[in-house]
């Protein structure tokens, strides 16, 4: 018996796919269950697992955009398992033997023009020059680079470094090229301006310095700096509820929950997953799923519905080493808080200059629904909660946040 398999619908709002990578070969066996093929979605990578088991034969090449409910490979369920895969090892063993005579014109060319019509010494002022002689038009007989063609060739562009001058063309996946789509449709699209402000981490360093043992020995988890601006984030969302807006059509939607998208690094480029609820999480909540979110996107998990929503955005390119930078709007957000390095600077305290571990951080949003004054005063709340998390986070009460 053929069973088609079909491209399954990865979400509502998704049409078509993209075959990223085929995880088995054409006249494979593949057993049920077994993933075939990663397919690129424009929100996320997904894994395509076979129907049945049998010898397969694929019907779509790696790159190819393929419409939901298409037929991308037939399995033969009625083939018996092979015992084996010698003759395929035998084949590719093979290979190399073929190829390797096809190799040594390719040298006796390259040879040939390297030696090219230059005398010795002109050959080497044009090594030195990194120009080849066949790119001087010789002025000795019969075309001959002499010396003085040598001393008087221009590189033909650019200073000459003797170095690879190689490039390498490959196609962008469906998602990356997504994500691309929508940070032009959100430079284009939305009034977008960003604000900045700086944040002394003291506070927080001693809290993670006191406790982090005592929170890991209880939850299993590291108490990093991601509750702490998710709390805090919370907090001014729900001081300025306009951050939590997004413009559909004619009308403000302003939410009265606070579903925060992380910015992570996943195997296929950046993914956005979403923590929901968050005004409801405590520190260990928060830690807990920021963890699960980042390990499934590491492993090629993440589901679309996981990335789909999403009130406001944490991007953290501090992580990477970025000291400032102006984070582009996820849209139809309104807003995103940037994260940056923490750095020891010198700064007054009191008349006095101390050293403290600032962070810069960063909010652009869409100025068509957020004024100034709300965005100002959105980040000061937010460096308000981080530089007094004890009182503004915690309630006063540090081991009860920590759920110690």
């Amino acid at each position: 018996m053929i069973l088609e398999m079909k491209v399954p619908s990865p979400g509502e709002s998704i049409k078509e796919v993209e075959i990223a990578t085929w995880l088995v070969q054409d006249g494979d066996y593949v057993e049920k269950d077994q993933a075939i093929a990663e397919v690129d979605s424009d929100k996320a990578t997904l894994e395509l697992p076979a129907e049945a088991s049998g010898i397969i034969t694929l019907k779509a090449e790696e790159g190819d955009a393929v419409a939901v409910g298409a037929v991308v490979c037939l399995i033969d369920t009625s083939a018996a398992k092979p015992e084996g895969a010698a003759p395929k090892e035998e084949k590719k063993s093979e290979t190399p033997k073929a190829e390797t005579p096809k190799s040594a014109p390719v040298e006796t060319e390259a040879k040939t023009y390297a030696t090219g019509s230059a005398s010795p010494a002109a050959k080497k002022i044009l090594a030195e020059k990194g120009i080849g002689a066949s790119e001087v038009k010789g002025t000795g007989k019969d075309g001959r680079v002499t010396k003085d063609d040598a001393v008087n060739a221009v590189p033909s562009m650019g200073t000459p470094t003797g170095g690879n001058r190689g490039a390498t063309r490959t196609k962008l996946s469906l998602l990356r090229r997504k994500v691309a789509e929508r940070l032009v449709e959100a430079k284009n699209t939305t009034a977008m301006l960003t604000t900045f402000n700086e944040v002394d981490m003291s506070p927080i360093f001693a809290l993670r310095n006191q406790y982090k043992e005592d929170f890991k020995t209880k939850h299993g988890l590291s108490l990093g700096f991601m509750s702490f601006f998710s709390l805090a984030v919370v907090r001014a969302l729900k001081m300025y509820p306009a951050v939590n807006s997004m413009i559909d059509e004619k009308e403000m939607i302003t939410y009265d929950f606070c579903d925060i998208s992380i910015a992570v690094s996943g195997p296929k480029g950046l993914m956005v997953p979403v923590m929901r609820n968050v005004e409801n999480m405590t520190f260990r909540g928060v830690e807990a799923e920021v963890k699960r979110l980042a390990l499934r996107a590491r492993d090629g998990q993440i589901t679309v519905d996981e990335m789909t929503g999403g009130t406001f955005t944490i991007s953290n390119g501090g992580v990477f080493g970025s000291m400032l930078s102006t984070p582009i709007i996820n849209p139809p957000q309104s807003g995103i808080l940037g994260m940056h390095n923490i750095v020891e600077r010198p700064v007054a305290i009191d008349g006095k200059v101390e050293i403290r571990p600032i962070m810069f951080v960063a909010l652009s949003y869409d100025h068509r629904i957020i004024d100034g004054k709300e965005s100002v005063g959105f980040l000061v709340a937010v460096k308000e909660a981080l530089e007094n998390p004890i009182e503004l986070l915690m309630n006063k009460d540090v081991r009860k946040a920590l759920e110690l």
